[in-house]
């Protein structure tokens, strides 16, 4: 149920935000992330010493267009389908406002987004044995999810983030799919998954998706401008190999795809 054993993964997230207090409650009070450090501008939020989200504040940035590349949403994987019961009733005990949620056959995810718009998943995985066709190809679709029989699965109450809480995916707004397959399928390395009309799924070491890249409100989206809110940064986690790897068809450790998200890779 861990993306742990994928040579690359998903470290952590930076997002700019306006009001950094408001951002940075709204996500300890959603997921229970712990504050391992803040400031007058910046807040870590995550588990242990692992940080999943840096938020940083700008008061200046300007404030980024739906429609624009960047964000779609970043997508937080709980442990065990009982952990996403429980976080499930704990919203509806919290009165915190869903937008939707989805049966995708690999997973079971739940939709909303935080104070300032940024797109919000919070998901498990089903079993790596029910993913996948008789070709041996990954069946993803969106079909509607049983709430209730979801939260039926809780075993305890939400207290705080499960041990294993960790950033499954990020789904990215870009303005070209193929473009955004040309980064990071070529130079990321992450072998193309699935397709959806207007979308593509990466996935390193198996796994559905780590990153998904698509056009649905963004087609073609200009490169950023930056200082906006929202997506900062994408922190990957490579495998020695792979981080070399990706630093010489990169040529740095510090990368932007074609609409200027920097995305950072470490090794793990």
């Amino acid at each position: 149920m861990s993306t742990a054993s994928a040579p690359v993964e998903i470290a952590s997230i930076t997002l700019t935000v306006h009001d950094l207090p408001k951002v940075a409650a709204y996500y300890e009070k959603l997921l229970g992330l712990h504050r391992l450090s803040s400031d007058a501008s910046v807040v870590r939020l995550g588990l242990g010493s692992e940080v999943l989200i840096e938020l940083r504040a700008d008061k200046a940035a300007r404030r980024s267009d739906p429609r624009e590349a960047g964000l779609f949403h970043t997508a937080f994987l709980m442990p065990t389908r009982a952990a996403l019961g429980s976080w499930l009733i704990h919203t509806a005990d919290s009165k915190i406002q869903l937008q939707g949620a989805s049966d995708h056959l690999v997973s079971e995810a739940i939709y909303l987004a935080d104070p300032e718009g940024n797109g919000i998943e919070v998901y498990a995985d089903r079993p790596r044995v029910a993913w996948y066709n008789k070709d041996g190809s990954i069946k993803m679709a969106t079909e509607g999810l049983d709430l209730n029989d979801v939260a039926r699965a809780a075993q305890k109450p939400y207290a705080s983030a499960p041990d294993g809480l960790t950033i499954g995916h990020v789904h990215l707004q870009v303005g070209n799919v193929g473009e955004a397959e040309k980064f990071y399928r070529d130079i990321i390395g992450m072998p193309v998954t699935s397709h959806y009309p207007g979308a593509a799924f990466y996935g390193s070491g198996g796994y559905h998706h780590h990153i998904a890249t698509n056009i649905w409100n963004s087609r073609n989206a200009k490169a950023r401008a930056f200082p906006a809110t929202g997506l900062a940064e994408v922190t990957l986690r490579a495998d020695a190999g792979d981080y070399a790897a990706i630093v010489a068809r990169g040529g740095s450790d510090r990368l932007t795809d074609p609409w200027g998200t920097p995305i950072a890779v470490v090794r793990k």
